[in-house]
């Protein structure tokens, strides 16, 4: 018997998308932008549809944004084979995969991509680092990390010299679909 270790999380998007895919007439799909800093994958909050609310409104008032009603899909998640950055003994994993994107750049003379924005929101570095990770894993016949699992600090300190911001979270990144259980509609309390 294979053990589970499953989590819910939350991901924010428009309600026609969160009907669509709860229904089974759509997938989501797998962001793959150049500032994802946990890589490419479909990323969920977990244990926070609120924040995941939150998101999706504040997508929703943009001028160019792509939601016009916000809301938000609720998926169980096996995390399977997870790089799971709350357990320290995983960082040593991403410390190296900097070193080897490093070498890779200084070989290549291409200049090594950079964090930017305020709070470092634009991970351009880290997705290069973790892309540079799933690939030496793969290179070297290791079964490939099917869900990366990590805190985000973000926001604004919660008072003077707090260590906690008001967006802290945690956030998954999930690779491999399959590992996503099922989905559903979340019951959201609403201000």
């Amino acid at each position: 018997m294979v053990s589970r270790s499953l989590v819910l999380g939350y991901h924010g998007c428009d309600e026609s998308t969160a009907f669509k895919v709860v229904n089974g007439h759509e997938d989501l799909i797998p962001s793959k932008n150049e500032y994802d800093w946990l890589g490419s994958g479909l990323y969920f909050w977990e244990d926070s549809s609120s924040r995941a609310l939150k998101w999706a409104q504040d997508e929703s008032r943009k001028p160019n944004g792509k939601l016009k009603t916000p809301a938000v899909l609720g998926a169980i998640i096996d995390l399977g084979n997870c790089l799971n950055l709350i357990d320290a003994d995983h960082l040593d994993f991403v410390k190296a995969a900097h070193q080897a994107y490093l070498d890779f750049c200084r070989i290549s003379e291409l200049q090594p991509a950079q964090n930017k924005g305020k709070d470092l929101r634009a991970r351009f570095l880290d997705k290069a680092v973790f892309e540079t990770l799933h690939k030496l894993r793969q290179d070297e016949g290791e079964t490939a990390f099917e869900t990366v699992r990590a805190f985000f600090v973000e926001g604004e300190p919660l008072y003077e010299k707090s260590g906690l911001h008001s967006l802290d979270h945690v956030q998954i990144c999930v690779r491999n679909s399959n590992n996503i259980v099922g989905y559903f509609l979340p019951r959201l309390k609403v201000d």
